[in-house]
C-alpha cells in the first residue's frame, strides 16, 4: 500500500500521494524515481534524491547520517512464519533460526539483533515465498505491508506470531544539514495533516488512520 503498479501500471499508494501533496504544498512538482530499496538512502547522500518517501523507519543510526521530519504514519513490526510452526513463538525465538528480509532493511538488522542468519531478498513478496516453501523460517515486516500481503492473496498458510511492542514511526529524510528543506516539509505535513488529507490517504490504502500513534 506505500507504493506499487496499478492495473494501468501507474505507480501509485500512500508514499506516493504524500510525496506529490508534500510537493504541492511547497510549491513544485514532485519528480519521483522508482529504485531498489538499499539504494534510496545512499542516492540521497550523494545528492541524486532530496528527499526519499518510502515507508523509511527513524532509527538512531539513521538519525546521525539524515535530518529527518516529523512523522506522518506509524505502524507496528510482524514476526511470520507458516502455520504449525510451533518452534517459533517470539522474537526470542529467532535465535539460530533463518529469516528472510529486504535487503539493506531495518528488519534484517533486527532479525539479526535476535540471532536470526538473514537471507536477504529484494521484496516483501519474495521473503514471504522463502517462508512458504520452507527455506527459511521466518520473516520480518511492517504490520500494514504484511496484511496487505495476506489480504490481497489470500494466504492461508502464513501466520503471525508475533509484534514489537515499539511503535515504527515513518518520516521524510534529508541531507544531513538541509534544515531548510527539512522544515518546509513540515509545514507542508502540518497543513496536510490538519487539513485531514493526511487521514484521507492512510484510511484510502490502508484501510484505517495510521497518522496518530
Amino acid at each position: 500500500p506505500f507504493s506499487f503498479h496499478d492495473e494501468n501500471d501507474d505507480l501509485v499508494g500512500y508514499d506516493v500521494e504524500v510525496a506529490q501533496n508534500v510537493a504541492k504544498q511547497l510549491g513544485v512538482k514532485a519528480e519521483i524515481t522508482e529504485a531498489p530499496w538499499d539504494g534510496l538512502l545512499t542516492g540521497l547522500s550523494t545528492g541524486v534524491y532530496d528527499v526519499v518517501v518510502n515507508g523509511v523507519d527513524v532509527t538512531d543510526e539513521r538519525k546521525t547520517a539524515f535530518d529527518f521530519s516529523d512523522a506522518y504514519a506509524y505502524d507496528h513490526i510482524d514476526l511470520v512464519t507458516l502455520v504449525g510452526n510451533d518452534d517459533i513463538k517470539s522474537f526470542d525465538d529467532l535465535k539460530g533460526r533463518t529469516s528472510a528480509n529486504s535487503t539493506g532493511s531495518t528488519y534484517a538488522e533486527i532479525g539479526e539483533q535476535y540471532g536470526a542468519t538473514v537471507s536477504n531478498v529484494p521484496t516483501l513478496a519474495e521473503t514471504m515465498t522463502l517462508v512458504l516453501n520452507g527455506t527459511v523460517d521466518a520473516t520480518i515486516n511492517a504490520d500494514t505491508s504484511v496484511q496487505d500481503y495476506l489480504n490481497t492473496t489470500g494466504e492461508t498458510k502464513l501466520q503471525v506470531v508475533a509484534q514489537l511492542d515499539d511503535v515504527t514511526e515513518y518520516a521524510i529524510p534529508v541531507k544531513k544539514g538541509n534544515v531548510t528543506l527539512r522544515d518546509a516539509i513540515n509545514e507542508a505535513l502540518k497543513t496536510l495533516r490538519d487539513d485531514g488529507t493526511l487521514s484521507e490517504l492512510s484510511i484510502k490504502y490502508f484501510g484505517a488512520d495510521l497518522t496518530n500513534k
